[in-house]
């Protein structure tokens, strides 16, 4: 659950206040729906995004890919809008609409002229309690789900050797479930399963509406209470999940396909406990790999010349578990092998050696720009607060992401990379073109 929302009105309402990034505006609803405006007058426009706090990771056994399935059904009609009608309408009064889902979230959004709000608001609404499906509607839209699991998972080797080290990364955690699913379990997907998963978790005290663009918060407000405050409250379902066991060792799979035409080097760590962490790894992540001036790119491919490309990223987008990671290309005519020992023993030196005060700096200036930069835009407030409340954080987490970096020492910086690299929990992956 959201905390503090009174304390993000008062800053948002506050002309002097300090601190903050997007300076939302949130209240609740009778019926439990969370509420959140971001006001951004600089066009008339508004997106509208609806998350539920559920995904692929909430699904029980025999049921795997039924968070996708039921997102895609969500656009194929409810007791009151035909299959299709609801993205028809949105783009007969030229708007655009989609979704996505994740382990942890499902959400759904349209961006469309301001005076159009009440519009999608109504439709938003319906489908959030009345979704009506058929067998032969399921049974379509799982053959489009399947067509599309062969597409983007199936004949992509990149895609194929991700979703084997995850598998191998989570030991029981649902997180080592490919989001689409199985194909064995998507076969096996009925309507009884759908409709059940849509009247367990699509539930207004299990959801977030979140509003950017040219509106007001009263405006908002006035909606909401039209549209979505009707909807019956129903409890929301406890999110019950596995642990992962201690791992002792690291495990590596590579993959060859005669579709690979340069081979590539990868690695996932899991990162327990991290939410105290979380901003120093974010900074460490930076400075090891960020871009073009981080020591990875610098000494691999600049000053070593091994690597075409390399890098290192920090998800902590989850509920349960983190995951930092490294990739790294090699030069053409080049070796993978030779390119992990290298990476290897930058990575050893980095974990060793720290970083130079004005390194430290001028990630952290980086990542504070782009805080700037986000507010521009409509889509970055909405994604950021949407996702925190889908993995248990709050508004207030976000408002303050800038001053956290900002606060973080290299100490603490370098304590957070050496306690979360541990090579025991830890996969490599290889992808190497040839027959396999």
């Amino acid at each position: 659950m959201l905390r503090s929302l009174a304390l993000v009105v008062s800053l948002a309402a506050a002309p002097c206040a300090a601190a903050g990034v997007f300076f939302p505006v949130g209240f609740k609803l009778d019926n439990g729906l969370e509420v959140v405006v971001l006001e951004n007058h600089r066009a008339p426009i508004v997106l509208q995004m609806v998350w539920y706090r559920t995904g692929a990771a909430d699904e029980r056994p025999g049921e795997l890919g039924v968070a996708h399935l039921v997102e895609h059904l969500m656009f194929r009609g409810t007791k009151n809008l035909g299959p299709g009608e609801f993205s028809r309408i949105v783009a007969r009064i030229g708007g655009r609409d989609n979704a996505f889902t994740s382990h942890d979230y499902t959400a759904y959004f349209q961006r469309v002229a301001a005076r159009e709000l009440e519009t999608v608001m109504r439709i938003e609404a319906d489908r959030m309690q009345n979704l009506a499906v058929t067998d032969r509607v399921v049974l379509r839209e799982r053959d489009v789900v399947l067509e599309e699991r062969r597409s983007r998972t199936d004949n992509r080797p990149a895609s194929q050797l991700r979703e084997r080290m995850r598998r191998l990364l989570y030991l029981n955690h649902p997180y080592g479930r490919p989001v689409i699913g199985w194909e064995s379990e998507i076969r096996r997907l009925t309507t009884d399963k759908v409709l059940a998963f849509y009247r367990r978790h699509y539930v207004p005290g299990n959801a977030m509406l979140i509003v950017a663009g040219d509106v007001t918060a009263d405006q908002v407000k006035a909606l909401a209470r039209k549209y979505y405050g009707p909807i019956p409250p129903r409890a929301a379902p406890a999110r019950e999940r596995g642990k992962e066991p201690p791992h002792l060792a690291p495990r590596r799979v590579t993959l060859t396909s005669e579709r690979v035409r340069q081979p590539s080097w990868s690695r996932l760590y899991l990162v327990p406990d991290f939410d105290d962490r979380r901003h120093a790894l974010e900074v460490f992540a930076e400075l090891l790999g960020g871009g073009s001036t981080s020591r990875l790119y610098r000494r691999l491919v600049v000053e070593r010349g091994v690597a075409a490309g390399a890098g290192a990223w920090f998800s902590d987008n989850s509920r349960d578990y983190a995951e930092f990671g490294l990739y790294a290309t090699p030069r053409p005519g080049g070796d993978a092998e030779a390119l992990e020992t290298a990476l290897a023993e930058e990575l050893e030196a980095a974990l060793e050696e720290g970083f130079e005060p004005q390194d430290i700096r001028r990630a952290k200036r980086l990542m504070a720009s782009a805080a700037v930069y986000a507010r521009d835009g409509l889509r970055a407030g909405p994604m950021a607060i949407g996702r925190a409340f889908a993995v248990g954080r709050t508004i207030e987490d976000v408002e303050s992401w800038p001053e956290r970096i900002a606060a973080v020492t290299e100490p603490e910086i370098m304590s957070a990379a050496r306690r979360a690299l541990d090579l025991r929990r830890s996969v490599t992956g290889i992808l190497l073109p040839g027959k396999p």
